[in-house]
């Protein structure tokens, strides 16, 4: 037998919601639809056989004017918890003829009957008293779209919902949700939305999923479940009100709030998380800064602000029983994230050595060490929890007191981390293979750390043997970027590679300089002392091999450099730069 709820619109213009529940309680189809035709087709392996489709919308509406009497029953209990029905009558356009609802009824040949003792039937529910009733909330949980709610108040209280539906799985009748995948990008579109819009769009399918449940409780629990109205002036059917359940004080959300952590947390989180996407993006401002200004070579650096719905499945976490964070919203420490990506593994250390000069690091963890430190192979990243504080980067006011996380680590260690995750997380391996599973990974983290160090191995002799055969196209002065490159590796041995663009981006200043050869060059770095520059500046780790260079020329040419057209969006940092210098 299957139960389906159906959030039907009044009218075809405006999406309906819908959804599927087996018999063991299992999601097995959510979907959001339009048309009759739509509805019909997407339940045609759902309604033919055994069904109950659970409909919130009227199925019989016969008075001209005002509520139903079910309507007036209804409200009586439940209005005061804000949870009262809107009046249905022949007055409204929508149903001065045949009710959608009745229509798409009868299309899949379903009995509206509420006595009826049919396999294949229809109900009429309303899915705000039913939440109340089955939840005990103290009023309705306000995420549908009116006046004056904000898109954080609408989603924390989706979310909310979301959260308490998951926790059915182990009620009587249950119901089963997180291993569907429809389910599951449902929840991450709650938590990912930036306009009311994609959240209505994920509250249909929601409510569909509500209406299933309230069918299948109807059937497992019909003492326990109040039809008000009837066949002849309209019904609806739901949970019943538990004895001497009172509404509760506004506002409210649940009415264990301040028992529950978890869902406090997570409504603050969603109020927070906009301010969040903002601090992420300067985070992601800085830490590049920081690389590029240093010549680190690296493949990306990228960041995010926590999705609400993963903070909820984060700050739902238990061990052994009990929470694993006590207060989340102060023990989650990624909310806001930036990884950085290297090529090569002693970039890595590279990267931790220059944030630790210019920001505060509180946390250092090397997942490769903890794993090897086991005698194992596996997840292999660097771990870092920093804090700007206002003195260090006053121009990202919003990291000042914010912690964030930083996980360097390189491409190889950064494909094996998301690939793993993807089958290990996001999707279902077999128990029988697991174990098979496992040894394959352990052989894919031993190899990629294997790969890890020949690169490694391969750029530091390339470096040292580097050639210094021009490339360069006779009609464009500059000297090109292999030569440079070649150029610098043989000058600075010590220093680390820089990216490919930031070796043209310096050489076109030095054609601004006038410098056009190698030889040029020469006669202008030897004279730096490069080993009292690294002093004067405080460098406590290997520099790229442009910022080498780039020192080199600040000192040389002072503040004549500064004013070249190419550093004309880093006057500031090189004015700094070269007031230690001279200190």
């Amino acid at each position: 037998m299957y139960f389906v709820g159906l959030d039907l619109a009044w009218g075809e213009k405006k999406p309906s919601g819908l959804a599927v529940v087996d018999a063991r309680g299992h999601l097995v189809h959510i979907d959001l639809v339009r048309t009759d035709e739509e509805i019909v087709a997407g339940l045609a392996s759902y309604a033919t056989g055994e069904c109950l489709v659970a409909i919130d919308a009227p199925l019989i509406v016969v008075n001209p004017t005002g509520n139903r009497p079910a309507e007036a029953q209804l409200n009586s209990d439940f209005a005061r918890f804000d949870a009262g029905a809107h009046p249905s009558n022949t007055g409204k356009p929508e149903f001065a003829t045949e009710p959608r609802g009745a229509r798409v009824a009868t299309l899949l040949g379903l009995d509206i009957d509420p006595e009826s003792r049919s396999t294949r039937r229809a109900i009429e529910v309303y899915p705000h008293p039913a939440t109340v009733a089955l939840f005990e909330l103290g009023r309705t949980l306000k995420y549908k779209q009116r006046p004056g709610r904000s898109l954080a108040d609408l989603q924390s209280e989706l979310l909310i919902l979301i959260r308490l539906l998951e926790s059915l799985a182990t009620a009587d009748p249950p119901l089963h949700l997180s291993d569907h995948d429809g389910w599951r990008a449902l929840v991450a579109a709650a938590g990912e939305a930036t306009r009311k819009s994609e959240l209505r769009v994920v509250e249909d399918q929601i409510d569909a999923v509500v209406c299933a449940y309230v069918a299948a409780y109807a059937v497992a629990h019909p003492g326990r479940t109040t039809t008000y109205g009837d066949g002849l002036t309209g019904y609806i059917v739901t949970p019943s009100l538990p004895a001497g359940h009172r509404p509760a004080k506004r506002p409210v959300r649940l009415p264990a709030a301040d028992r529950d952590p978890v869902t406090a947390a997570v409504s603050a989180y969603a109020q927070m998380q906009p301010g969040l996407r903002d601090a992420a993006v300067q985070a992601v401002e800085l830490v590049t800064t920081v690389l590029d200004e240093a010549g680190i070579n690296y493949l990306s650096v990228t960041g995010r602000a926590k999705t609400v719905a993963s903070f909820a499945a984060k700050a739902s976490r238990t061990v052994d029983g009990k929470p694993a964070f006590l207060d989340p919203l102060s023990d989650i420490g990624d909310l806001v994230g930036v990884r950085v990506i290297t090529y090569v593994h002693s970039d890595v250390e590279a990267v931790v050595g220059l944030l630790a000069d210019e920001v505060s690091v509180r946390e250092d963890r090397d997942m490769g060490l903890e794993t090897a430190s086991e005698g194992r192979f596996g997840y292999a990243s660097r771990h870092l929890q920093i804090e700007a504080g206002p003195d260090q980067h006053p121009a990202y006011p919003l990291l000042e007191g914010r912690t964030v996380q930083v996980q360097i680590r390189t491409v190889l260690q950064h494909a094996w981390a998301e690939f793993e995750h993807d089958i290990r997380y996001k999707g279902t391996i077999p128990e029988a293979d697991r174990a098979d599973f496992d040894r394959r990974f352990t052989l894919a983290a031993g190899l990629l750390e294997l790969a890890d160090r020949e690169f490694s191995t391969i750029r530091d002799r390339l470096q040292a043997g580097a050639s210094t055969e021009s490339g360069a196209d006779d009609d464009d002065p500059r000297i090109t970027a292999q030569e440079l490159a070649a150029f610098l590796a043989g000058q600075y041995a010590d220093a680390s590679w820089s990216r490919t663009d930031h070796y043209a981006w310096i050489s076109g200043l030095l054609l601004e300089l006038g410098i056009t050869s190698l030889a040029e060059l020469a006669e202008v770095v030897r004279p730096v002392d490069t080993a009292a520059i690294d002093i004067q500046l405080g460098y406590r780790h290997r520099t790229g091999a442009v910022r080498r260079l780039d020192d080199v020329l600040l000192s040389a040419y002072g503040e004549s450099y500064i004013a070249l057209h190419g550093n004309a969006h880093r006057v500031g940092l090189l004015t700094e730069r070269l007031a230690r210098m001279r200190g």
